[in-house]
């Protein structure tokens, strides 16, 4: 591999560079976190050796991570974690900026491999990774399973969602974890905001944009009420949406229902239904006995990481042969006389029909990132091959960095308060076991 031939960025269209650069300065005056890190760090060059390979969804937002690490000391080479949800304009500023950078929007699976595998190694020498940032687990699994030898050199791994931090404990379990690696997804800064706040914006971004369906009145079933399905289901009752909820744990399951969801199972809910969307970050949520039951222009989509939330290969396999595109990442397929309408292929929909979730709270999840690569960069030795959390100081720092962007104003405990309630002034505020 590491003899081929190097190419130093591919993208859609590099004279997109200049619209990407004007967003990425917007996007800049909406990610303090990020910008405070490299005003608080830059000048100590925290990152200095780090060959970082990044693979996670290239927007705007990843833009500003990405130039944030190289501001840190850095090498930075990266592809994206889902074939719909590059940004096109960000990846050519990136690639511009002379990062190498391996993405656009509508690549297929077997470009998608060819864009990871490009990132494991820097520049004509072909240097090889020492760090990964990662998002869903591809970059991980490609460099575990078929790139063993480069673990020896990897210092740790950062990763991103839901269902890449499933991967990693599995990989714990069984002993395949060959590097320390941060769950950055279950900093509350990060699952409580990207997660939750996140979705309430974008979910209902993405199906407006998608289908310039009236959602008022619409009757919406979101499948699962973790932090992702809370935030989709708001976004939709924000839209006056009737919103009905599936669920598997009890507990999530009276969460719904005392925030006055309809809790049913997805049997009885889909035949009224107008939209499901997925949230689960499982498989096989949505089956062909619910699709034999939808009605005419059920719109079906997923907010979870992967297409298979949805059962994809069955509908391709039964109905593919009546599909037809309306536009990109907008397919019809008729199952007996009724037209149900999926968007994005099943894939993650809020990126392959939209922009995502917003830089400010985007900016959160990613200063998680950033300070996760600086500790494992900096402190590997105090690591095993396990997962860890960051601690709950850096996830209060995490949020105190976004408060005045907001306007937001902090009361400061007495030392008499403090003692009271046996905490320190300064922080941190609450025990490890809290649930906020």
């Amino acid at each position: 591999m590491n003899n081929k031939h190097y190419v130093p960025y591919k993208v859609k269209d590099i004279s997109l560079a200049d619209w990407g650069r004007k967003e990425i300065k917007l996007a800049e005056a909406e990610m303090p976190g990020l910008m405070a890190i490299r005003q608080e760090y830059g000048h100590l060059q925290p990152l200095k050796g780090a060959r970082i390979a990044g693979c996670l969804h290239m927007t705007i937002q990843t833009a500003v991570l990405i130039e944030t690490l190289v501001a840190l000391g850095a090498e930075v080479s990266w592809s994206s974690c889902n074939i719909f949800s590059t940004q096109d304009h960000a990846a050519a500023a990136i690639a511009s900026a002379g990062i190498p950078v391996y993405a656009w929007k509508g690549m297929n699976e077997k470009e998608f491999d060819w864009c990871i595998e490009q990132t494991l190694f820097f520049g004509e020498e072909r240097k090889p990774l020492n760090m990964i940032l990662d998002d869903g687990g591809d970059l991980t699994n490609m460099v575990f399973d078929r790139y063993p030898e480069l673990a020896k050199e990897i210092k740790g791994l950062s990763e991103e969602t839901t269902t890449g931090v499933h991967r990693l404990y599995e990989r714990m379990k069984n002993g395949t974890l060959l590097v320390p690696a941060i769950n950055v997804n279950d900093s509350v800064t990060k699952s409580k905001f990207d997660n939750k706040y996140g979705c309430r914006e974008s979910a209902v971004d993405a199906v407006r944009r998608a289908t310039d369906v009236m959602l008022a009145g619409k009757r919406v079933v979101v499948c699962g009420y973790g932090d992702v399905g809370k935030g989709t289901a708001a976004s939709f009752r924000g839209a006056g949406a009737i919103v009905s909820v599936t669920e598997i744990d009890p507990i999530c399951a009276l969460q719904a229902a005392m925030e006055g969801y309809e809790v049913k199972t997805l049997d009885t809910l889909v035949e009224t239904a107008d939209i499901i969307i997925t949230t689960t970050g499982n498989r096989d949520i949505v089956q062909e006995k619910h699709f034999m039951k939808m009605k005419d222009k059920t719109i079906v989509c997923n907010i979870g990481h992967f297409d298979n939330e949805i059962d994809m290969a069955w509908l391709n396999k039964a109905y593919g042969n009546t599909k037809y595109e309306v536009k990109p990442q907008v397919d019809i397929y008729n199952i007996n006389g009724n037209e149900i309408i999926i968007l994005a292929e099943g894939r993650l929909v809020n990126l392959g029909c939209a922009t995502g979730h917003p830089s400010f709270v985007m900016s959160n999840s990613f200063s998680n990132q950033t300070l996760a690569q600086i500790e494992l960069w900096t402190n590997s030795e105090a690591y095993k091959n396990e997962v860890y959390t960051l601690p709950k100081k850096l996830d209060e720092k995490v949020a105190a960095l976004h408060l005045k962007k907001i306007g937001v104003e902090l009361e400061t405990l007495t030392p008499v308060q403090a003692k009271y309630i046996g905490v320190e002034v300064e922080g941190p505020f609450k025990p490890d076991y809290y649930r906020y």
